[in-house]
C-alpha cells in the first residue's frame, strides 16, 4: 500500500535522515585498503544506538548486519565480512535508520584507493543518474517519468540498469508502496502525490544488466561478474517542490570524485 505522510510525519523522517547521514560520513571516513567490512558495520551500528535509533536493517527478515556491504560486482545485499577491502576495490554501503517511529534509507558506492578509470566512469555516470530521477520526482508526473530518466541516462553511456530490484516508498515500514524502477516508461506507473516518499536507488552494471543470488540467500551480483554501483536518496514530494531528505554531505566532504 501507498501512505501519504503528514509534514509532521516527514518531519520525523527528516529527523531520522539526518542521523544516516551523520553515520554515512563516520563510514567515508574509515574506508580504505586494509579495512574489514565488518568493521564498519560495527561503526555504523554504535553510532546509530548513539544517536537514540536503531538500524533498520539489522534483523529484517533475518539479515544479520545493520550495513549492506556490497563489493565489485555484488549489486546489493551483500554481508559485511572478514573480507579486507583491496585498492582497486569498490564498496557500496546501503544504510537504514529507524528513529522516532520512522525509516530513512540511503547508500552511495565508494572508490576504495586507486580505480580504474572505466569503474570511476561507472560510479560517476550512477551518482548522476540518481540526480536525474530525482529531478523527475516531481508532484504530478509519475513513478515511469523518473524510472525513463534514469534508464535513458544510463544507457545512453553505455551501461545496463538492473530490472529485477527496485526502490520503494518507505515510512513507518522500511518497504511500503509504490514501487520504485531504474527503467520504464514516461506516463506509466502511480502518479506522485503530495505526502509521497520514496526511495529512489539506481543499481547499474558495468557489463549487462543480469543478476543472480548467491546461496546465502541475500547477496545480489551481477552474472558476468563486472562492478556494479548503487547510489540511494530518500526523497518526499510536495506541490511545490521535491526534498532530499537524506544526504550525502558527510560523505562528500571525504571522499571526492
Amino acid at each position: 500500500m501507498i501512505f501519504y505522510k503528514t509534514e509532521e510525519e516527514i518531519q520525523k523522517i527528516r529527523e531520522s535522515a539526518d542521523i544516516l547521514a551523520r553515520a554515512h560520513g563516520e563510514i567515508a571516513k574509515l574506508i580504505k585498503p586494509g579495512v574489514k567490512t565488518k568493521d564498519l558495520d560495527k561503526v555504523a551500528e554504535e553510532f546509530i544506538a548513539d544517536h537514540g535509533a536503531t538500524g533498520s536493517f539489522k534483523g529484517y527478515n533475518g539479515f544479520p548486519a545493520t550495513l549492506c556491504i556490497s563489493v565489485n560486482e555484488v549489486v546489493v545485499h551483500g554481508f559485511p565480512s572478514e573480507y579486507e577491502l583491496k585498492d582497486g576495490d569498490i564498496i557500496s554501503v546501503d544504510c537504514g535508520v529507524f528513529y522516532q517511529g520512522f525509516h530513512s534509507d540511503s547508500a552511495y558506492t565508494y572508490p576504495v584507493g586507486d580505480i580504474s578509470p572505466e569503474t570511476l566512469s561507472l560510479l560517476k555516470a550512477t551518482k548522476e543518474s540518481l540526480y536525474v530521477g530525482i529531478e523527475e520526482a516531481r508532484f504530478g508526473n509519475r513513478i515511469g517519468d523518473l524510472a525513463y530518466a534514469i534508464q535513458k541516462y544510463v544507457e545512453d553511456r553505455g551501461y545496463s540498469v538492473v530490472r529485477e530490484l527496485v526502490g520503494h516508498g518507505l515510512g513507518r515500514s522500511l518497504h511500503e508502496g509504490p514501487e520504485v524502477p531504474n527503467y520504464g516508461k514516461r506516463g506509466r506507473g502511480p502518479k506522485l502525490n503530495e505526502g509521497l516518499v520514496i526511495a529512489i536507488e539506481p543499481m547499474v552494471n558495468l557489463g549487462a544488466r543480469q543478476i543472480v543470488q548467491e546461496s546465502d540467500g541475500w547477496t545480489i551480483r551481477t552474472r558476468d561478474r563486472k562492478p556494479s554501483a548503487h547510489f540511494e536518496h530518500t526523497v518526499a514530494i510536495f506541490k511545490d517542490r521535491t526534498e532530499i531528505l537524506t544526504s550525502h554531505q558527510y560523505i562528500e566532504e571525504v571522499v571526492k570524485f
